[in-house]
């Protein structure tokens, strides 16, 4: 059923496209009633507006906290029009119906994000709009509710097709999204109070929103669907806000992938140049160097198999020599906070190659909250932000790291903190030499490790495995010293874990034994 507007209400903080909005209304001879800021804009472009007041009989008061919650306002949206009793009502209270409401909300989140008082972010806590917003969308069967300035082109386009009507099908998906609107800023403000006013980690109940940005061609599989959602209100930037500068559509896969190696890549934001190259969300290179060409060639080389189709981030603006060396092989997705114009135009060469700007890095220590669906519910945790200092690590061993060793094993630990569990890596030298990743037990995931370094010297022609004199870090601890013997047997001379098994003195008797150097951190890295 086709609904003529005839009467428009009209309240809105964001007043984009609002003025020509309001002249094709008027073009159509429909009552426009408005509310203080709103009403201002509209009689400053020449239309004739009607006061909320003028139609409840009541000013605005209390510093406009009460100007639309009347049954004036509320009457003539809820209505049923085809109900002879609501039809009686309203000429009993002489209520006018109300056809068209467009109401956008008081700016809660940019007032929150400009660091605002607490009283000024209460008081820009709307009431009365999603009071409107809620009624009309109800009553979508009689009312249209338009929430978004992108949809005024529509809701004008739809009065024009139908001679100053909406269909109900319009008004259907108008209401949706109205609920929407309200439901994520209801959420937001929710969020607000757990987490900013009251600092509750975990509150009572938890309320999550999100803007869809795309739909994805597919998610983990192709008979999957997927979809990019982006946080509602103040929050930082990733991989979802970065620039695309070239490339194909990125895919479900790619998101996450990169996402991962943007995460690995900022440990070392404050530190000297260094790659990360991801394959299925797990590291399989990374390296420090004097730039970032030497950086990425050392990262390569520790699993150049892996690397082929991979996702790689750096924590510098890319240069041309690197960008060259980065389009030798294969490469799904490049990651970086710049690229200069020579390394543009050597990615431009390979079109279907991604290339995602990100500005800057995120901050590792940040905190915030990860989401995990399981069959019935959410598991909800703090991420994982956990930082050891040199001052938190205590040697074990009868002999203590030389300062390289703990160079190396700071490294390493970086590193496995992104391995997914079981982890195991060897670092030498600002480099990755060997990552075992999600093994069943850690024993295994040492062994490929270093199947993978040998592979890798066989490659480059090596005399030796770069295990050979390595640090080696578990994400967790060696509950038995078969773990830590395989990567004697890689040749590790210095091991990072977090202690903390029944058996650590027989693991330390074996590094002992071995010559090694231990640490304990005290903490572990478990990634699932």
């Amino acid at each position: 059923m086709d609904v003529k507007i005839k009467r428009a209400l009209l309240s809105v903080s964001d007043k984009t496209g609002l003025v020509e909005l309001g002249h094709a209304l008027a073009k159509r001879d429909v009552e426009l009633v408005s509310t203080g800021g709103t009403a201002k804009t509209l009689r400053e472009a020449g239309l004739q507006v009607k006061d909320i007041s003028e139609l409840t009989g009541f000013p605005e008061m209390m510093d406009g906290r009460v100007k639309t919650l009347h049954p004036k306002v509320h009457g003539g949206l809820l209505a049923v029009r085809d109900n002879a009793e609501h039809v009686a009502s309203m000429k009993e209270h002489d209520i006018a119906g109300i056809d068209l409401v467009v109401v956008n909300l008081y700016p809660f989140a940019q007032t929150v994000a400009k660091g605002a008082s607490r009283d000024e972010i209460i008081e820009n806590i709307d009431i009365g709009g999603p009071s409107m917003v809620r009624s009309a969308a109800k009553n979508h069967a009689f009312v249209t509710i338009v929430t978004d300035p992108s949809d005024y082109d529509n809701l004008i386009a739809e009065l024009e097709e139908s001679g100053g009507a909406t269909s109900y099908d319009f008004r259907r998906k108008c209401a949706a999204k109205a609920y929407s609107a309200t439901a994520a800023y209801d959420s937001m403000i929710s969020q607000w109070f757990a987490f900013a006013d009251q600092q509750q980690l975990f509150p009572d109940m938890l309320a999550i929103n999100g803007n869809r940005a795309e739909e994805l061609r597919y998610g983990e599989n192709p008979h999957q669907r997927a979809a990019l959602y982006l946080p509602i209100g103040p929050h930082g930037s990733g991989i979802a806000q970065a620039e695309q500068v070239q490339g194909k559509e990125l895919s479900y896969n790619n998101y996450n992938d990169a996402d991962a190696a943007l995460e690995l890549v900022s440990e070392f934001r404050d530190g000297p140049p260094t790659v990360v190259i991801v394959k299925h969300a797990n590291p399989c290179g990374v390296a420090s160097g004097e730039t970032l060409i030497d950086a990425y060639r050392k990262a390569l080389e520790c699993d150049s198999v892996s690397a082929f189709g991979g996702i790689v981030a750096v924590n510098r603006p890319l240069d041309g020599a690197t960008a060259e060396a980065i389009t030798e092989i294969f490469t799904e997705v490049v990651a970086a906070p710049d690229a200069d114009d020579a390394a543009k135009a050597v990615f431009a060469k390979k079109k279907n190659l991604r290339l995602l700007l990100t500005g800057n890095l995120p901050d590792p220590m940040r905190g915030g909250l990860m989401v995990k669906p399981i069959t019935g519910g959410l598991l909800v945790q703090s991420r994982d932000n956990g930082y050891v200092a040199d001052s938190d690590l205590r040697v074990v061993t009868k002999r203590a790291p030389t300062t390289q060793e703990l160079a190396d094993c700071r490294f390493a630990w970086t590193v496995a903190k992104h391995v997914k569990s079981n982890a195991i890596v060897y670092a030498k030298d600002g480099a990755t030499a060997g990552i075992g990743a999600g093994q069943m037990n850690r024993r295994d995931s040492a062994r490929i490790a270093a199947i993978k370094a040998r592979e890798a010297a066989e490659t480059y022609g090596w005399d030796a495995a770069r295990t050979v004199g390595s640090a080696v870090a578990s994400d967790a601890f060696f509950p038995f010293a078969d773990g830590l013997l395989a990567a004697v047997e890689a040749g590790a001379t210095a091991v990072i874990q977090p202690g903390g098994s029944m058996r650590d003195e027989e693991v330390i008797a074996a590094a002992d034994e071995a010559g090694l150097a231990m640490v304990f951190t005290g903490m572990r890295h478990f990634r699932h």
